[in-house]
C-alpha cells in the first residue's frame, strides 16, 4: 500500500512517496492522514474501547439462561469433550469448528487437575460462552487493526459502534456458531489487507486460514465468501467508472495517480506487485492447500470421521431446502424492521457514511466496506430464512463504515471536535440504552422490539434447575438422582442436567418412580392421573399455578415424589 504523503504519526512531518505509492494499479490506496494525537494517546483510547467491550462481553455471563440451540450445541460439546466423540451431520446444525474451540478449556482443566465424580471436566455456561465473547472481542481489536486504512477517528469509532452494539454484546455472550463465523469473515478482509499492503506471505496464510475456519464454521461462507468477491468487485469498477467517466482529479488525492487504464493493465501491475506470475501462483496454491487442510481437519473430526468432509459439502443440499421453509420473513424484515429496532445507529450512520463515499470515492477500503456492509444485508434479504443472530454479520461492516462517517466530518467539516461529540454522544446513547436494557434487564422479553430475544429461554428456567438442585443436594450422591422429562419439550434442560447420571428424555407421558418428574403444562391433567398422590407439584407463593415458562407458549411442571424432601 502507498505510504506516499502522510504525516508521521511520530514527528508531524510529512514523508516522500515510496516507489510502491506511485503504482497506477493499487487496490487500496492510502487513508486521509490520521489526526495528530500520541501513540500513547491512541493506546489509551483504543485500550479504553477494548476494556469496554471485554466487560461487556464477560460480566455475568451465566445471566442470561440458555437458549434451545445453546443446549443442543452444549449437547455436542459435552459428548466431544467426555468421549472424544463429534461427527458431523449434515442434516444438523453447523460446522465443527465451535465444539474444537469451546473444547479447548474443558480439556485444558482436564489436564491440568483431572477429573473425578463430582468434576464437570470444566464444562460450565461461563466456559463455554466465554469461547464466543473472545472471539467477539477478537472483532473489535480487528476494527482498530484498520487504523491506517480508514483513520483513526474511524477506527475508534467503529470500534466504539461495535464495543456496545445490542446485537454484537447478546451474541457474543450466546453459544452459537455466529461469533466465531465473523471474526473469521473478518480476518479473511484484515489479512488480505495486510497481505496487500506487506506482500508478506504470512498474510496469505492467515487469510487462507480464515477462510478454512469460516469453512467449517457454517454452511453460510459461500454467501459472505461471494459479497466480499461483489465488494472487491464493485469497489474496483467503481473507482474506474468514476476515474474515467466523472473525474479522474477527484481521486488523485489519496494516491496521486489516475490509476490502471484497463483491466489488463491492472492485472499485470496486480501480478507484478506480488513477485511476477510464478511467485504469485505458487503463493496462490500455497494458500490454498491451507484453507482445504484447516476444512478438512475440522469436518473428518482431525481424521477420525472421513465422512464428514463429504458430507460438509452434501449440507448445501439440505440446506437449500431449509433455507425455504424455516423461519420465513419478509424480504423487507432487517432493514425496515430489525435493524431500525435495535440497530438504528448504525443503520442510519452506516448509510449517510455509504453514501459520502460513493460521491467522492477516495478511499477505496472505505467504498469495499460499504459494499460489503449493504450487499451482505442485500444478500442474506432475499433468502427467506431470517434469524437476528444472522444480523451479526450486518453489524460488523456497518460499524466501520459508520466510523468512516465520524472520520469523513472530522476530514472535510472541519476539524471542530463538538459536532463529532454530540453525534457520537447521541448514537453512544441509544445504542448504549438498548444495549443495557436489552443484555442485563430484557433479555428473555419477546416483544417484538427486543429483536435478539427469538425464541429464548425464559429465566424461570433457572429456577425450576435450581428447585431441581436443591432435592438433589438432600440426597447423600446428588449427581444419582434420578429425573423423568415426559415433556415433549426440553431444550436446554440437557446442559443444566449433564452432570446428572440418571436423567431420561422421554418427550411423552411415561411411567417413572423417579424422584423427580418434570411434564409440560400440556400433561397437567395426564401427569395428575398417572402420578396421583405419590408426588407433588411444586408451588409457591409467586408461583400458585406450579408453572416454569421454558420459552413463549411452553411451561412445564415440577413433580418430586412425596417422600423426598421439597425444595
Amino acid at each position: 500500500m502507498s505510504t506516499g504523503s502522510i504525516k508521521s504519526r511520530a514527528s508531524g512531518k510529512r514523508v516522500a512517496p515510496t516507489a510502491a505509492g506511485r503504482g497506477k494499479g493499487q487496490v487500496f490506496p492510502e487513508a486521509p492522514p490520521p489526526p495528530d494525537i500520541s501513540t500513547q494517546a491512541w493506546l489509551i483510547a483504543a485500550a479504553s474501547v477494548f476494556v469496554l467491550g471485554a466487560f461487556l462481553r464477560l460480566y455475568d455471563l451465566p445471566l442470561v439462561p440458555l437458549h434451545h440451540d445453546e443446549g443442543v450445541n452444549g449437547n455436542f460439546l459435552v459428548r466431544l469433550v467426555r468421549d472424544g466423540i463429534y461427527q458431523y451431520d449434515p442434516a444438523n446444525y453447523h460446522g465443527p469448528s465451535l465444539y474444537y474451540f469451546a473444547a479447548i478449556i474443558p480439556w485444558t482443566i482436564r489436564f491440568l487437575f483431572g477429573v473425578n465424580a463430582q468434576n464437570s471436566y470444566g464444562l460450565t455456561t461461563f466456559n463455554i460462552r466465554l469461547v464466543t465473547a473472545l472471539f467477539g472481542l477478537g472483532t473489535i481489536w480487528l476494527v482498530l487493526s484498520l487504523r491506517r486504512q480508514l483513520g483513526t477517528i474511524a477506527a475508534l469509532s467503529a470500534a466504539a459502534l461495535l464495543a456496545i452494539s445490542p446485537g454484537a454484546v447478546y451474541l457474543s455472550r450466546y453459544f452459537i456458531h455466529e461469533s466465531l463465523f465473523v471474526f473469521f469473515t473478518f480476518g479473511i478482509v484484515v489479512a488480505g489487507l495486510r497481505y496487500y499492503e506487506e506482500r508478506h506471505a504470512i498474510y496469505l496464510i492467515l487469510m487462507a486460514a480464515s477462510a478454512g475456519l469460516l469453512f467449517a464454521t457454517k454452511e453460510t461462507w459461500i454467501i459472505s465468501v461471494g459479497v466480499l468477491v461483489i465488494a472487491l468487485a464493485s469497489t474496483q469498477i467503481y473507482r474506474w467508472l468514476w476515474r474515467n467517466v466523472v473525474s479522474a482529479d477527484d481521486l488523485s488525492g489519496i494516491d496521486g495517480n489516475p490509476g490502471a487504464s484497463n483491466l489488463s493493465e491492472w492485472t499485470q501491475e496486480a501480478v507484478e506487485r506480488f513477485g511476477g506470475p510464478v511467485r504469485l501462483t505458487a503463493s496462490l496454491l500455497a494458500a490454498a492447500a491451507v484453507c482445504v487442510a484447516v476444512g478438512v481437519l475440522f469436518y473428518s473430526s482431525f481424521g477420525t470421521n472421513w465422512k464428514g468432509v463429504a458430507d460438509s459439502i452434501k449440507t448445501f443440499e439440505v440446506w437449500t431446502k431449509t433455507g425455504q421453509t424455516a423461519h420465513v420473513h419478509p424480504w423487507w424484515t432487517y432493514v425496515t424492521k430489525w435493524l431500525v429496532y435495535q440497530e438504528s445507529p448504525l443503520l442510519f450512520l452506516g448509510g449517510i457514511g455509504f453514501a459520502l463515499i460513493l460521491l467522492k470515492p477516495k478511499n477505496a477500503v472505505a467504498l469495499f466496506v460499504g459494499f460489503w456492509a449493504f450487499g451482505i444485508i442485500a444478500a442474506y434479504s432475499l433468502v427467506q430464512y431470517k434469524t437476528p443472530w444472522l444480523m451479526l454479520n450486518f453489524i460488523v461492516p456497518l460499524a466501520l463504515i459508520s466510523g468512516y462517517t465520524f472520520e469523513w466530518l472530522y476530514q472535510n467539516v472541519g476539524r471542530d471536535w463538538r459536532l463529532l461529540v454530540v453525534i457520537g454522544l447521541l448514537a453512544v446513547s441509544v445504542s448504549g440504552y438498548q444495549m443495557i436494557d436489552l443484555n442485563f434487564k430484557n433479555y428473555d422479553n419477546d416483544s417484538e422490539y427486543y429483536v435478539y430475544v427469538y425464541a429464548h429461554s425464559r429465566r424461570d428456567l433457572l429456577k425450576l434447575v435450581e428447585d431441581v438442585d436443591r432435592v438433589a443436594q438432600r440426597s447423600a450422591k446428588p449427581a444419582d438422582t434420578g429425573i423423568s422429562i415426559v415433556s415433549p419439550e426440553y431444550w436446554p434442560l440437557p446442559w443444566y442436567f449433564r452432570d446428572y447420571q440418571r436423567v431420561g428424555y422421554y418427550g411423552r407421558m411415561s411411567a417413572s418412580t423417579e424422584p423427580v418428574i418434570i411434564a409440560s403444562e400440556g400433561q397437567r391433567a395426564e401427569a395428575e392421573a398417572a402420578f396421583g398422590s405419590r408426588y407433588r407439584l411444586i408451588q409457591s407463593g409467586l408461583n400458585p399455578k406450579g408453572t416454569f415458562a421454558l420459552r413463549p407458549g411452553v411451561d412445564l411442571l415440577l413433580y418430586v415424589r412425596s417422600d423426598v424432601q421439597a425444595p
